[in-house]
């Protein structure tokens, strides 16, 4: 099965893109070592390209090499001591201002995330404000980040446990949430007292830029946030194999989160991954239509389904499947697929030639395994106004059995599986059948139906009454089974990956007590 899937997103066209945005100007960013901009040692760079527009070059980027990347740990170490020193409640004072400088910022930063990124601006809002949100809240722990106190043992001596920092943090994020998913990455390793390298995915790093920016106008002293741009293999690699590196959080590919476990379990690294997912509405014959139909859209389609989280399962009851089938492609027709800058468009473009390759090769899969129906979409958009971009339509497939590898495999692009079922018990066994564990949702209109999907389902996240996309920075963001391995993100439970407990005792009895060993009587 992951051979037949690698064989399918091979890459397509990378030289005749190259040859059409030849001679573009566009501005030329650096690296962000030790508080100061500089370039790659390589004096190599690659471009941002815009994925409604591929003439259009957003940024060229340093092609960094592994010592650009140990100049940038070096930085971080050197840091670490000094920003470890400072009390969370000022370090958190600095995340603040950072938080309003986002805000000031909001409208620029969005329309840029769109041009290097293609979602529409309704959702790159939604991206920046999320990384004001987590901002906001996380900075916050800086006057708490509590520990606890306990009864000890003994008489006569106090029992207690603290939080102190990880150490140096290894960041890698994202393409699909440029912005947000940094900040929920770097504002909890800062407010916890630790210093970071970040390295943003090649596809979108002018978003990270701009808050590694912020960062800098904020305050933040030098050393303590370090970003460096360039390709997995080569600075990704060295951030991962760095023995100073305490920790590495990375979010992205299933394969590649395999990859970075195993180099951080050789050196005993600490390693949080999010990963992959497969996630699932479930609309019972109780449910309203309507309403679900518009969840699915929304979850199916929204970032051009290329979210963890987005809903590329439906798993309908019988009773109203025919009527459920026939609302949700007619509503997906309807989609205006676009550039995201036009506040007309609902869709965007995928993110680049590969993606655009190997959803395609998903949709040939589909069309060639016994009884699914391709309802609707299926295509790429390459004409007129869609000519130069990665436009593809929105995709439904009817009739689709559980084991179908279009039902069970993350395609990480805007289609959908629907697939009957008789019964909540079937649908909820349907839902819970694929290697990952992330996201879920049921539209029903009865209480008890609503609590017996959300106690059988073994997902991190669960809705009712709405799509599997949504979450909020005040809960923990994460999954089961091959979605992750077991941190979250988000939340109060975010500072369980930046922080490492020290249970502390203090025996003021003045003479030697052995817990377990003497016996306290009572006198």
């Amino acid at each position: 099965m992951v051979q037949a899937k690698k064989a399918l997103i091979k890459k397509p066209g990378k030289a005749t893109r190259k040859a059409a945005r030849a001679g573009a100007s566009a501005k030329t960013y650096s690296n962000y070592i030790n508080g100061e901009w500089v370039a790659s040692r390589s004096g190599e760079t690659f471009e941002n390209v815009n994925p409604a527009n591929t003439r259009e070059v957003v940024g060229r980027f340093p092609l960094s090499t592994a010592e650009d990347m140990g100049a940038a740990v070096a930085a971080a170490q050197g840091a670490a001591e000094r920003w470890r020193r400072l009390p969370a409640p000022r370090r958190a004072e600095l995340l603040f201002r950072l938080g309003e400088i986002l805000i000031r910022d909001k409208d620029k930063l969005s329309s840029e995330m769109t041009r290097e990124m293609g979602k529409v601006l309704k959702e790159t809002g939604g991206d920046v404000q999320e990384a004001i949100d987590c901002t906001y809240y996380t900075a916050g722990e800086g006057r708490r980040l509590h520990g606890y106190t306990t009864p000890a043992e003994m008489p006569d001596k106090f029992a207690m446990c603290v939080r102190q920092p990880v150490g140096l943090c290894g960041l890698i994020t994202p393409w699909n949430f440029p912005m947000a998913i940094p900040s929920w990455k770097l504002i909890p390793a800062l407010v916890c007292g630790n210093t970071v390298v970040i390295k943003p995915a090649e596809d979108t790093p002018l978003s990270t830029y701009n808050l590694v920016r912020a960062c800098e106008e904020a305050g933040i002293p030098p050393g303590v946030v370090n970003m460096v741009t360039g390709h997995g293999e080569t600075v990704g690699a060295a951030l991962t194999g760095n023995p100073s590196v305490r920790l590495i959080s990375f979010t992205g590919s299933t394969e590649t989160g395999r990859v970075i476990a195993g180099a951080c379990a050789e050196r005993n690294a600490i390693c949080s991954l999010e990963m992959g997912g497969k996630n699932v509405i479930m609309v019972m014959e109780d449910a309203d239509i309507e309403l679900a139909v518009e969840g699915a859209v929304w979850g199916a389609f929204g970032t051009s389904g290329q979210r963890c989280t987005a809903s590329s399962r439906i798993v309908v009851h019988k009773k109203v499947y025919r009527k459920f089938t026939e609302r949700l492609v007619e509503h997906a027709e309807t989609l205006r697929v676009g550039d995201g800058l036009d506040p007309q468009t609902d869709m965007g473009p995928v993110i680049n030639a590969d993606a655009l390759h190997k959803i395609l090769g998903y949709v040939e899969v589909g069309q060639k395994e016994d009884g699914a129906k391709l309802a609707c979409g299926g295509k790429r958009l390459d004409k007129g106004a869609h000519a130069d971009g990665y436009f593809m339509e929105p995709t439904v497939f009817t009739d689709v059995a559980p084991g179908m590898r279009i039902a069970q495999e993350e395609i990480f692009g805007p289609v959908t599986a629907v697939i009957p079922t008789s019964s909540l018990d079937e649908a909820v066994e349907i839902a819970n059948g694929v290697r990952y564990g992330l996201s879920a949702a049921i539209y029903t209109r009865d209480v008890n139906r609503a609590f017996h999907a959300m106690n059988e389902m073994y997902t991190g996240i669960f809705y009712v009454n709405s799509s599997t996309i949504g979450a909020e920075v005040h809960l923990p963001f994460g999954g089961t089974k091959g979605t992750g391995n077991g941190h979250r993100e988000a939340g109060t439970q975010v500072l369980d990956i930046f922080t490492e407990w020290k249970s502390v005792y203090v025996d003021y009895s003045g003479k030697l007590q052995r817990a377990q060993i003497d016996e306290v009587s009572f006198e």
